[in-house]
């Protein structure tokens, strides 16, 4: 290992900058972001696998998908709101789960959760959470807990309970990271996690890999390949479905065919993932694969199992188009990091209010007065046959 300069510090809280008084959309706040925040965490944050193809692809895809609009709609009062895992949200929306946020502001998840709780949305909590579970649980939002399967079993049940304790409503198990995907962006810089971030609910001595900078290679990826399996299968969901009541959502799913095991292992909810183009490069995006998951769960009598999904979404009427190609609702990552480095809980907060107004503006002009209406929306797309019911 080669003598390297210490790792930044983590972001300090910063206003937003006076050049941007106003945010109108909810990507205005990827500038502010960006401005605040050093190029090692900015990367870490934006980037993704190999050469980026399907972190490229995913916001093609959304691109490609054209709603056709419904009129002469009583489009006065829109209803935004959801029913996710069985509980009410004012949006049909959760806060994806993103690792060490305190790295881009010393509130960290707290300030996220804080938001989330005042938008009336779940939160999800990872693993890799810089913030204790139990002052996550003291801001009021309604937690599912991230999964991320570690190698000792012992582990794995602290991790479990733990999220019961804190009185988490689910458990999102991620099953696409048997291991770190190939981030280049984070090699070259030889990212490391600074002394003050860290893992909390990971109290084992591969931890501290995340902290050991090393010249061309993610400490953060070493620190994953010690701690957590990859030779989990179907066996193992089947045994964590048995050791807790808490409903069970599996993440990263892309092939319907996993959709349908999965709901047959007794999931509640399947999320049609890429990880955000942070894993396999080169995998399908997300709103492409979402249609036939959602076809294959209806022919498999698995209506029950909620289709969630994420991977590109930066806008309202990105959410319309996931829910008119079939899903119940999405989950909202990088941007809510945005808001998250630019301005804390206020950031996370305007970020979460503009996203409700573009999906609420979107809802109307497509004629929607409901969910129910954007889920009978029909799509165009061009010929990679993004759309799920082509008109």
């Amino acid at each position: 290992m080669s003598a390297q300069p210490a790792a930044q510090p983590a972001a300090q809280a910063t206003e937003p900058p006076a050049v941007h008084p106003v945010a109108l959309s909810v990507t205005d706040y990827a500038d502010r972001a960006r401005s605040v925040l050093g190029a090692p965490a900015w990367d870490w944050l934006e980037g993704g696998a190999g050469q980026e193809r399907t972190l490229a692809a995913n916001r093609a895809a959304l691109d490609r998908i054209s709603v056709v609009p419904r009129v002469l709609a009583d489009v006065a009062s829109c209803d935004s709101g959801a029913v996710l895992l069985g509980r009410p949200a004012r949006l049909p929306v959760a806060v994806a789960p993103v690792a060490y946020q305190r790295l881009f502001h010393p509130d960290g998840e707290a300030a996220a959760a804080r938001a989330a709780a005042a938008a009336g949305i779940p939160f999800v909590v990872s693993t890799l959470t810089s913030t204790p579970l139990a002052e996550l649980a003291a801001t009021g939002a309604e937690l599912w807990f991230q999964l991320y399967w570690p190698k000792d079993d012992a582990l794995l049940l602290r991790l479990v309970r733990g999220a019961e304790e804190a009185g988490c409503r689910a458990l999102v198990v991620t099953v696409d990271v048997p291991f770190m995907g190939r981030r280049l962006r984070d090699a070259r810089h030889g990212f490391a996690l600074p002394q003050d971030v860290r893992a909390v609910l990971l109290d084992t001595p591969g931890a501290s890999a995340a902290h050991r900078r090393t010249a061309h290679a993610s400490a953060v990826a070493a620190h994953t390949a010690e701690v957590f399996s990859a030779s989990v299968g179907w066996r193992d969901l089947a045994r964590l479905r048995r050791v807790t009541d808490l409903p069970l959502v599996v993440k990263g799913v892309l092939d319907p065919g996993d959709a349908v095991r999965a709901a047959e292992t007794g999931a509640a909810a399947v999320v049609v993932s890429n990880h955000g183009g942070r894993q396999l490069d080169g995998a399908v995006p997300s709103a492409v694969a979402l249609p036939a998951v959602v076809r294959r769960l209806r022919a498999a009598g698995a209506e029950h199992c909620l289709v969630l999904s994420d991977s590109g979404v930066r806008s309202g009427s990105d959410v319309l188009a996931m829910l008119a190609l079939g899903a119940s609702g999405v989950l909202l990552g990088r941007p809510l990091v945005w808001g998250l480095a630019a301005g804390g809980e206020h950031g996370c907060a305007d970020v979460l209010r503009l996203l409700g107004e573009e999906f609420r503006q979107a809802m109307a002009l497509a004629g929607c007065p409901d969910l129910a209406a954007v889920a009978g929306l029909r799509t165009s797309a061009d010929a990679c046959s993004c759309g799920s019911r082509p008109w």
